[in-house]
């Protein structure tokens, strides 16, 4: 129960700056096929020749991480395996590293990258990207103890920050000029906290939601300063024939409930997108 509520109140927080959601999402959209390739890539019928879709992920609950018995889950995780099985196929999840996503996709690796992705213009101009799914937003975390001492973003200049390499936490780290170690993802990035070894890190208040504070894996750490704003979606190949079936599963499991009952699951039924 603490999670969701703590989940809610990070959305509710986040939302206030999102005066234009609704047509954020139209513009994210709109982008997602601008400069894709005028050829359709027909990847549909490959994955369902070869039976399956490879999805690209890192381990980041509550998204897509690991259960006791060595399956994914997460909200990511369940809904792809939605969408494998409308398709007639398997999901297959990937580990890979964040900062080669799109190299990945590229060569062929991996199907679609599906991961709690940031539609950042870089995302945007190396993929194919589904519509907008999921709110978020960067947000600082430091020892619990220390807290009070990091409430503005001037107070964070001296700190030096653990983030995922090749995430939209560095793009902040990187925007603010702030000091700091990229490490393979963000769970790597809450241990240096942890353990000492970084003053803070940077990652998106889903994950934070999750894994930090009272009640969690990390009891002692605590979230302060929020950084941005931002919408989560998933990447293809560019003119890749996926991205309309997605963004279709989308539209129908937002509809028949699915997708919010998901979403309660996992405790980010308040960072949903209304599909439409």
């Amino acid at each position: 129960m603490f999670k969701k509520v703590l989940a809610i109140t990070l959305m509710m927080a986040m939302c206030l700056s999102l005066v234009a959601c609704g047509s954020k999402q139209e513009d994210a959209a709109n982008n997602s096929s601008d400069g894709a390739s005028s050829a359709t890539v027909e990847d549909l019928a490959k994955i369902k020749e070869k039976g399956n879709i490879v999805i690209g992920i890192t381990d980041f609950e509550p998204m897509d991480y690991k259960d006791a018995d060595g399956n994914w889950v997460g909200f990511d995780a369940d809904m792809a395996e939605a969408f494998a099985k409308s398709l007639g196929v398997e999901a297959k999840f990937v580990e890979i590293e964040w900062d080669n996503k799109a190299l990945e996709l590229e060569s062929g690796n991996i199907d679609c990258v599906w991961n709690g992705m940031t539609l950042t213009d870089e995302v945007k101009s190396s993929m194919d990207c589904s519509n907008p799914y999921c709110n978020n937003a960067q947000i600082v975390i430091v020892p619990s103890d220390k807290a009070d001492q990091y409430q503005t973003e001037e107070s964070l200049k001296d700190l030096n920050f653990a983030v995922e390499v090749g995430s939209a936490g560095e793009e902040q780290a990187k925007e603010h000029e702030l000091k700091y170690t990229s490490v393979t993802n963000q769970a790597s990035a809450l241990m240096e906290v942890a353990a000492g070894t970084s003053d803070a890190a940077i990652i998106d208040s889903l994950m934070a939601a999750a894994m930090v504070g009272e009640g969690t894996s990390y009891d002692k750490l605590t979230y302060t300063v929020g950084l941005n704003s931002e919408e989560y979606g998933v990447g293809f190949r560019k003119g890749s024939d996926l991205t309309e079936e997605l963004n279709n599963f989308f539209k129908s499991s937002y509809a028949d409930g699915s997708m919010q009952k998901t979403a309660e699951e996992y405790g980010v039924q308040a960072a949903l997108i209304e599909q439409k």
